[in-house]
């Protein structure tokens, strides 16, 4: 286990993780190395925001997929309102979706999990002294997202992706059917989908089309052409 200087200050870090188990195995894993406190550990994303904004940590490790807003979502809340803490993003999805959608939302790490104790911690470190860490998959990912040419090059202009082309083919399968007024238990089933999974889609379709509440994101469908005529 790497040693920390007798200089090296204390890096404060909030970790969010919807696993009770892997949330106390990482906070245990971070108090053992020196110059690391975790200063909370929570299970939800609204938990994830208050801590955040409250503490201002060095350092929010938070997973994508947790039960009330996606760490997708917390990012994103936590970039706008406490600029100064970096996020680092430990989750078991390494699709682009999950990975540019981080990204955007202002994450400066991407690491999956089954890294190493010592490769989060160097990740948080990293993070903390406002460099960009990235798993060796995850960086190979970025490479080839910016070395593939124009977005038709990556196939998102097919499908349907000309309306709302922020969002994934996924998402605006999602919103289609909330443009018909269908509820998430409704989407899960049509998709196959769990509910929990539907909510964060919900959530990040939110988020990337800036609104605020199911409504207005129906009424931005329904411009884009979304939905069936019934739901007019």
């Amino acid at each position: 286990m790497p040693e920390s200087g007798p200089d090296e200050r204390l890096l404060r870090v909030l970790i969010a993780d919807d696993h009770p188990i892997f949330l106390a195995g990482m906070q245990l894993t971070l108090e053992s190395y020196p110059g690391l406190r975790c200063v909370a550990a929570v299970t939800t994303g609204a938990q994830a925001v208050r801590v955040a904004l409250a503490e201002r940590p060095d350092v929010a490790v938070l997973d994508i997929n947790m039960p009330d807003l996606s760490g997708v979502v917390v990012a994103r809340a936590i970039a706008a309102d406490a600029p100064g803490v970096g996020l680092l993003m430990l989750t078991m999805l390494d699709d682009d979706e999950s990975v540019f959608a981080a990204l955007r939302a202002g994450a400066r790490g991407y690491l999956l999990k089954g890294s190493t104790p010592d490769e989060v911690v160097a990740a948080i470190r990293g993070v903390a002294a406002g460099g960009a860490i990235f798993g060796p998959s995850i960086a190979a990912r970025i490479v080839d997202y910016f070395t593939a040419g124009p977005a038709v090059s990556r196939g998102e202009a097919a499908g349907g992706a000309a309306a709302l082309p922020a969002l994934s083919e996924r998402e605006r399968q999602v919103l289609t059917f909330l443009a018909d007024g269908e509820s998430n238990p409704a989407i899960a089933g049509r998709l196959n989908l769990s509910p929990k999974t539907v909510r964060n889609h919900v959530s990040t379709i939110l988020a990337k089309l800036h609104v605020a509440d199911r409504r207005q994101a129906m009424l931005r469908a329904r411009d884009a052409g979304l939905g069936s005529p019934r739901a007019g």
